[in-house]
């Protein structure tokens, strides 16, 4: 019998100077200015002589360059249009969705991933939950700005000559949608709070015995892509903020986001 190692273990070995050049390049990519050669040898913890035939190499082929005057160290012009390609193919759903996946596994909740449309966030895509949920949401749902965590989320984000009218034809558009609208000032206040936490939560509202949290995803530019939002039966979901499951639709959020390209707190 053959003991050799499985295939897919041998395919998994890389080349280790490829990765060691990668990582001199990640530390030129965090930093929004030019380095200068002591400033990497710290940042990479590498000595010198180690980084320098990296740097010739990179800069051979465009991946650095090196500032005349300072010869302070930058990414180079192959290294942007490396990024600017990968910005152009970047779809925010397709990176979503095995985020999303795992969140629902792990949590056995339903998620859901939203963007925004010509009506307001619309479901895209909805993964169930292991159990039965009794909601009317959809593929294809347009969500209430005002009454859902899903919309409150893209309210706080996105800009307010954007949302301010949708907001006030929420309880005619959606009417027989929205028993219970929430009130104007309370609603102010609750997307207010989703702007300061970055989350927001439907506690037995829109729909009776259902808790929501809804989170944004951010892009390369600081902008709103998307909403991720799990769902559960009250009782079973803890709908504290700073809970299990609040925690873990937030790491979410923030890992599709960091693949987006988004570089800000969260």
């Amino acid at each position: 019998m053959d003991n050799t190692e499985p295939a897919p273990e041998r395919e998994r070995r890389g080349i280790q100077s490829i990765e060691v050049g990668g990582e001199i390049l990640k530390v030129l990519a965090s930093e929004a200015r030019p380095m200068a050669l002591r400033d990497l040898v710290r940042a990479a913890n590498m000595p010198s002589g180690k980084i320098h035939p990296y740097l010739v190499s990179f800069g051979k082929i465009g991946l650095v360059a090196q500032d005349p005057v300072t010869g302070h160290y930058l990414l180079g012009p192959m290294a942007i249009q490396l990024g600017l390609t990968s910005l152009q193919t970047l779809n925010p759903i397709r990176e979503a969705t095995p985020f999303a996946d795992s969140l629902s596994e792990e949590t056995s909740h339903a998620v859901a991933l939203a963007v925004w449309g010509n009506m307001g966030p619309v479901i895209v895509r909805l993964i169930d939950a292991t159990y039965p949920i009794h909601t009317n949401i959809r593929t294809g749902t347009v969500m209430s700005l005002a009454n859902t965590a899903t919309g409150r989320v893209f309210s706080a984000f996105l800009p307010r000559q954007l949302t301010e009218k949708l907001l006030l034809d929420d309880r005619i558009r959606l009417g027989p949608d929205i028993a219970h609208p929430l009130d104007a000032k309370l609603v102010e206040g609750m997307i207010e709070d989703a702007r300061t936490r970055k989350i927001s939560r439907g506690v037995n509202h829109p729909t009776p015995g259902i808790v929501s949290f809804s989170a944004p995803v951010f892009d390369y530019s600081d902008n709103i892509a998307l909403a991720i939002t799990i769902m559960g039966p009250t009782g079973t979901v803890d709908t504290d903020l700073d809970g299990p499951v609040a925690r873990a639709i937030r790491a979410c959020a923030e890992a599709v986001s960091r693949r987006l390209g988004y570089r800000g707190t969260y």
